[in-house]
């Protein structure tokens, strides 16, 4: 009979350990590596080390980052969402640490005439002295429960929250470093809406002029009713575009507006240097510095290490779970006895719990849990190639940009000059008035063109700003 109990609780125990058996699953390995440099330049020095106050000059802008950084709406939700991740750390440090409850308890029990309880109390009934006619039950005392953590599942989960936590402090940086970007980019187009609306008025005046010339020439039978037409319809043509311009203004104002979480107001600032702003030197340094510099990385490289975690805390979930309870304290039928040595209660067990048959909860934990450390291994790589693409793609815009703002600005400069030599040729019957109005449509074109191309080249620099990861420090 001793035999056939020792094979049992062997039997038990190959079955037990048979079912802590954990399934295989395929893992992925993040890839760091990125290119040695943007271009043929390995040098180490980067303008994201530089503090944004110090990148941007124009002192109106400064202030309207400032007032967004304070007052923005999204950016305060997510500093919320921050102290929600902190206290989700507080919840997961206090799980692997033991639970101590004080309490107490007050009861009356009245047993049925026909039960056990019920036969007792009649007995009693006929020697009253030996024992209350209803039994009370009052109690009091602390309890303790306490589940080892032998398999580091809880403070793997606590880690993992913590991991999580600094995830969303990057992120939150991430957002600053968007906001300022898109702030800076919102302001500078507002000079260039400014500028525009400049142009067109002076080019208005022009065009003025000239159809008062025309008129005149009409008048002394040199040219037809049709050269009038044609100079009125320009100029109403050019008159037309501030219109759309001056919605425009409106509506950049009121995205500042909302980025610095304030009703409809004007916007402050110099519209008159912005051909005058000058696009300093860019240090792109090496790619492998946006590891370092880039929030959005290290956001995906915490939540890639908080999912590494989680796979270690749903692994744990096919191991034994070992817990402890206790108690101690005092339990009387009448609360006069409570305090008595003769009330004292106390209790301590042991538990050891190992999942047997029907794992498929924690098997497809345990998966789920796998599949997304894959994700965020994907998520990971993708960071880090973006991030090189947008480097690379805004280097590459600042050069073309400002190339092309060079040669756009002798361009202007030529049909400038091309509006005062077909005006003369025209009052001198040299040129006819065909001429003189695709002079004008062509320098006012390209004046737009070159605020258009000067605001590209501040888009990028505030642009390779972001992607090398300045702003937030």
């Amino acid at each position: 009979m001793k035999i056939t109990a020792k094979y049992v609780v062997l039997v038990i125990c190959i079955v037990w350990l048979g079912a802590c058996k954990v399934p295989v699953v395929s893992s992925k390995q993040e890839n760091k590596v990125t290119p040695i440099t943007y271009n043929s330049s390995q040098d180490t020095l980067n303008s994201a080390k530089m503090k944004w106050k110090s990148y941007f000059k124009e002192p109106q802008l400064i202030a309207l980052i400032d007032t967004a950084l304070a007052h923005n709406q999204e950016l305060n939700i997510t500093l919320r969402e921050i102290e929600i991740s902190k206290n989700e750390v507080r919840a997961r440090k206090g799980e692997y640490l033991p639970f101590i409850h004080l309490g107490g308890a007050a009861g009356l029990d009245k047993a049925g005439k026909f039960t056990w309880d019920g036969f007792s109390e009649d007995d009693l009934k006929e020697n009253p002295e030996k024992g209350p006619k209803y039994v009370g039950d009052f109690k009091i005392g602390s309890f303790l429960s306490w589940e080892l953590d032998v398999w580091k599942k809880l403070r793997n989960a606590k880690k993992a929250a913590v991991l999580r936590y600094l995830a969303t402090i990057e992120g939150k940086n991430f957002m600053v470093t968007n906001l300022i970007s898109e702030i800076a980019s919102s302001y500078y187009e507002l000079m260039a809406l400014d500028n525009l609306l400049g142009i067109i008025k002076q080019n208005i005046e022009l065009q003025d002029n000239a159809l008062q010339i025309v008129k005149l020439q009409k008048e002394a039978a040199k040219v037809s009713q049709l050269a009038v037409n044609r100079f009125e319809a320009q100029l109403l043509y050019t008159k037309n575009l501030q219109f759309e311009i001056q919605q425009k203004v409106i509506e950049t104002e009121n995205r500042i507006n909302f980025l610095t979480g304030r009703f409809p107001q004007k916007v402050t600032r110099n519209a008159a240097v912005f051909n005058h702003v000058t696009i300093d030197f860019i240090a792109a340094g090496v790619p492998s510095q946006l590891l370092q510099n880039r929030p959005d990385i290290h956001q995906a490289e915490l939540e890639l290490e908080a999912a590494k975690l989680d796979v270690k805390v749903a692994r744990a979930n096919f191991y034994p779970s070992f817990s402890i309870q206790a108690g101690l304290g005092f339990q009387g039928f009448n609360p006069t006895y409570l305090l008595k040595p003769e009330s004292l209660i106390y209790n301590l067990t042991g538990d050891l719990v190992a999942p047997l048959v029907n794992k498929n909860a924690i098997k497809a934990t345990y998966f789920n849990a796998n599949e997304k450390q894959i994700q965020a291994v994907f998520n990971y790589e993708r960071s880090i190639l973006n991030a090189h693409i947008e480097v690379v793609n805004q280097l590459s815009r600042i050069d073309n940009f400002s190339k092309s703002y060079e040669t756009k600005a002798k361009e202007v400069d030529i049909l400038t000059q091309s509006i005062t030599i077909s005006n003369n040729l025209f009052s001198s019957a040299r040129a006819d008035y065909i001429e003189v109005l695709s002079t004008q449509r062509e320098a006012l074109d390209a004046k737009i063109d070159l605020i258009e191309i000067k605001l590209k080249q501040l888009d990028a620099q505030v642009n390779i700003y972001k992607a090398l990861g300045g702003g937030w420090n």
